[in-house]
């Protein structure tokens, strides 16, 4: 009877034993969690650390480049057009401030290489936080279809888009941003990098404390001639003189002097379609409606344009696209699209330096292109319009 009695008195004794560990577990874990909340934020959301990240990561990029547009916002005058890209959207500020003296428009230049509309939207909010400094908000796209392919979804997808915007999202900017990933493997590494803004700058931060002087000098001399570097920057005059594809079997010919890097980009222009279903349309809907949405009620005009194709341009009937988002936008009366074909004359071989971007000659051709078409669209400058000085740009 007693050996009995003691088995049945053992769960209660282990039980109560148990759940005291948990609440003291939970009782030194909260009040740890929040002071680690409080500290990232001491350091990396109230903090100046933003101002001295790594010139040349992807955060200091978005981040010189946000200072050096809103800076230039000082500079001119009341018919400034800023344009969001990718790489692709690739054209001369020099060039356009040539342009300027007859269009009576000057363009200027926040997109970042790698980058997709999700990160133009937080850049586009920043930079124009009252909605009303641009004549014209200009979207580059590659196509007005929608049409799913992988390399846009690998972008998409890729967490390294997380440290752009680091040190712009805000804590309500979390659900969405996070969800935007597929996979909840990645919205939880998302969602630890949106509230714990220190965690995707682990390395940088190492580094920093590695040699605090050199990346404190190499913020001020960045701050200092960025602009500069950005207005003098020309592309190669490389090309891709002899390229074809044979569209009936995807065969690629490549250019005699074709590298590594210019067979990937050229395989990434002669991608087979892959099954459509919906994925860009939603992307676009979201991200670009968000940057639409903004300008609702103002003067400013949001428009797109397509973007040269590439090299050699593949036949449209090899893919069924489902939607047009794109022209779907333009039924809304602030945004306008660019003649479709506006810059088919420069879809040639000669005018590429691999199978995404334009070389020189093409990036010129394109420069004054893209100035006049946005002059077309948006009619003639404001009465106060005055020519800039040839070299504008701010220091």
């Amino acid at each position: 009877m007693q050996s009995a009695s003691t088995a049945c008195d053992t769960p209660p004794t282990v039980t109560g034993s148990r759940l005291p560990g948990l609440r003291e577990a939970a009782l030194l874990l909260i009040p740890a969690f929040i002071m680690l909340l409080s500290l990232d934020a001491l350091i990396f959301r109230i903090g100046p650390y933003n101002k001295i990240i790594e010139p040349q990561s992807t955060a200091g990029t978005f981040e010189m480049i946000l200072r050096r547009e809103r800076a230039a916002q000082r500079e001119y005058g009341d018919n400034l057009v800023v344009t969001f890209g990718d790489s692709r959207m690739a054209y001369y500020p020099r060039e356009a401030a040539k342009a300027e003296r007859h269009t009576g428009y000057y363009l200027r230049q926040a997109g970042i290489a790698g980058t997709d509309a999700r990160i133009w939207y937080y850049m586009l909010r920043d930079l124009d936080p009252a909605a009303n400094r641009y004549r014209a908000v200009v979207i580059a796209v590659n196509d007005y279809d929608d049409e799913d392919n992988s390399y846009a979804d690998a972008v998409t997808n890729d967490l390294y888009l997380l440290r752009f915007v680091t040190a712009r999202l805000r804590l309500t900017d979390i659900p969405q941003f996070v969800l935007s990933f597929d996979g909840w493997d990645k919205r939880w590494k998302a969602l630890l990098g949106t509230v714990l803004r220190g965690y995707p700058w682990q390395a940088d931060v190492q580094d920093f404390l590695a040699h605090p002087e050199k990346r404190l000098y190499d913020v001020e001399h960045s701050n200092q001639y960025f602009p500069d570097w950005t207005w003098d920057y020309s592309a190669g005059n490389e090309n891709l003189k002899g390229l074809e594809i044979d569209w009936s079997t995807f065969r690629i010919t490549y250019p005699p002097n074709a590298n590594e890097a210019d067979r990937h980009y050229i395989e990434v222009l002669a991608e087979r379609p892959i099954p459509q279903e919906g994925r860009t349309a939603a992307f676009r809907r979201l991200w670009m409606g968000k940057m639409i949405d903004r300008y609702r009620n103002s003067r400013t005009k949001v428009i797109f344009i397509r973007l040269p194709r590439g090299p050699v341009v593949r036949p449209d009937n090899l893919v069924k696209k489902l939607s047009s988002s794109v022209r779907d936008f333009a039924a809304r009366p602030n945004v306008l699209l660019a003649n479709e074909h506006a810059f088919e004359s420069l879809e040639h071989p000669e005018l590429f330096r691999d199978g995404l971007h334009l070389n020189n000659d093409g990036i010129n051709r394109f420069s004054v292109m893209l100035s006049d078409e946005v002059a077309r669209l948006l009619g003639p400058p404001a009465p106060n319009w005055q020519s800039l000085p040839d070299h504008p740009h701010t220091r």
